[in-house]
């Protein structure tokens, strides 16, 4: 194994600066380790000459001693729906698959203006529509904790963003952008054993990022450290004239304490009720458990509270979701960009069979689902009865963050991830797309619906071997004490990311 795979990118930087390692071996190296671990299908695209002349770039500034931040040098990999310039965008689907974006996303140019060394894109369900990056043009990605890797035996690497989640887990890169619309960057994280992000709403430029929710649609960021992820949100968090929905004040940079000066004995921790639901597996409860009972004896107030619509949430979430489709998916006609079907006998056959061959199964049943719930007959009982209820949900979380008394308030949510391990494939791939997000999206997207921050990070592992993680939300704009508290926990679980490549390898020899 690599050993600098070991450092922090903060240690990175350092050896860069200190002549022990080159920005330039470190890419190279990751380059050919993305080759030897093609069978994970973890990129959808390889951008190595510009991955090399970045590289080769930083390794002058360092040799100048100019680094431009922390992250110079840092290799990232991006998922497949931000827009690189002149580096194909396809979000999976073969309705872009020829599209060459002529500009960065913000999330790329301020990656970029770091001195980030960007290897490629990175595997994804096409147009973000899905738990398990398995709908993809490309074919599924494959969780590197898989104990099997042959026919259909292998774990999924959970989704949307799956590819991201998959490199930072096989050290192909040192971090990784995913987007996050009701947890697509959490889950993954989860099943691969990494640390996901979902910052606040509007912390993040969503400029360059093909829509799926707009409403709920946040850059999320993947990185085996919670450290690790503070760096990337420091690089790429705050205001864009470019989006309107990003919060106008300026971004004031994180900087966590040391593990020995956080004090816990303040922290009020809330555990939500209905977050153990129905198919929570007997692990991740232990889990659940153990941890908790980790943060009360370190002085943390612990106690159960109420989030009362967290049963609605997830048929909330869904009509939400398809309605928003419906309306990004009109962009797509075959004549001002994207894919072109041969039949040109009319305008209105032109549409429909570009977009029929354009779509897969579960992009077109969101579609004529959302349009079906935003006709006129439909629109209050279905469209506006949801948006109701959304207002309830993100009002449940205020209710335990900002109460009337300080009595009964929270700083701190602690949920699982997920309700279990991550599934084999096989049994994955049997359930429909509607039932898949249901289940894997029922403890990540109400944070979305409620636009706060969340993030999982990896726990233990369970008696398969595999990771099981927690969640843990906060109230808007408090990833300060967020992330503080998930470095505490991290450093107490003391859980090895990089074991996966030793589970690799051990499997590819049997």
């Amino acid at each position: 194994m690599r050993r600098h795979l070991q450092l922090s990118i903060k240690q990175l930087t350092e050896s860069y600066i200190n002549g022990q390692l080159s920005p330039l071996s470190v890419a190279e190296q990751a380059l050919a380790q993305s080759t030897n671990l093609k069978t994970l299908n973890a990129f959808v695209c390889i951008a190595a000459e510009q991955a090399l002349q970045q590289a080769k770039e930083s390794v002058r500034r360092y040799a100048e001693q100019k680094p431009l931040s922390s992250l110079d040098g840092v290799t990232v990999a991006i998922k497949d729906n931000f827009c690189t310039k002149n580096i194909a965008t396809t979000c999976a689907s073969r309705m872009l698959k020829d599209f060459v974006p002529p500009y960065d996303a913000t999330v790329c140019s301020r990656l970029k203006e770091a001195g980030a060394v960007i290897l490629g894109k990175t595997n994804m369900d096409q147009f973000a529509m899905g738990a398990g990056t398995v709908d993809s043009i490309y074919g599924p990605t494959k969780n590197i904790w898989s104990e099997s890797f042959s026919e259909d035996n292998w774990r999924i690497a959970g989704g949307s963003s799956g590819g991201s989640a998959s490199a930072v887990a096989a050290g192909l890169c040192y971090a990784a952008i995913g987007s996050d619309t009701g947890g697509s960057t959490r889950n993954p994280a989860s099943y691969c054993g990494v640390v996901g992000l979902k910052p606040t709403y509007g912390l993040c430029s969503r400029y360059g990022l093909i829509p799926l929710v707009n409403s709920m649609d946040v850059p999320g960021i993947l990185t085996r450290s919670v450290t690790d992820c503070v760096e990337l949100l420091n690089t790429i968090a705050g205001p864009d004239i470019q989006d309107s929905t990003t919060i106008r004040r300026p971004y004031k940079k994180l900087k966590l304490p040391e593990i020995d000066q956080i004090d816990l004995r303040s922290l009020r921790i809330g555990i939500p009720k209905e977050y153990n639901c129905e198919g929570l597996s007997s692990e991740v409860l232990e889990t659940w458990t153990k941890v908790a009972d980790l943060l009360e004896c370190a002085g943390a107030s612990v106690r159960q509270i109420s989030l009362p619509h967290t049963a609605a949430s997830i048929f909330v979430y869904s009509i939400l979701n398809q309605c928003e489709v419906a309306s990004n998916m009109a962009r797509y006609d075959g004549i001002e960009y994207g894919h072109r079907a041969a039949d040109e006998r009319s305008t209105e056959q032109l549409y429909a069979q570009s977009r029929a061959e354009g779509f897969n199964q579960v992009v077109k049943t969101r579609i004529l689902t959302g349009n079906f719930l935003l006709l006129r007959k439909n629109y209050d009982h279905y469209f506006e009865k949801a948006l109701r209820v959304r207002r309830l949900i993100a009002e449940d979380f205020i209710k335990v963050f900002e109460p009337p008394t300080t009595e009964d308030q929270v700083d701190i949510l602690l949920t699982p991830t997920t309700l279990s391990e991550a599934p084999v494939y096989k049994d994955f791939a049997a359930l429909s797309n509607r039932d898949q997000c249901a289940v894997q999206d029922f403890c990540t997207q109400p944070a979305n619906m409620a636009g706060i921050p969340a993030v999982s990070i990896p726990i233990r592992l369970s008696r398969a071997g595999l990771p099981l993680s927690l969640q843990l939300m906060s109230n808007n704009l408090n990833e300060q004490l967020l992330l503080t508290v998930a470095r505490w926990i991290e450093a107490q679980v003391e859980f090895d990311c990089l074991e996966s490549l030793q589970r690799h390898a051990a499997c590819i020899r049997t």
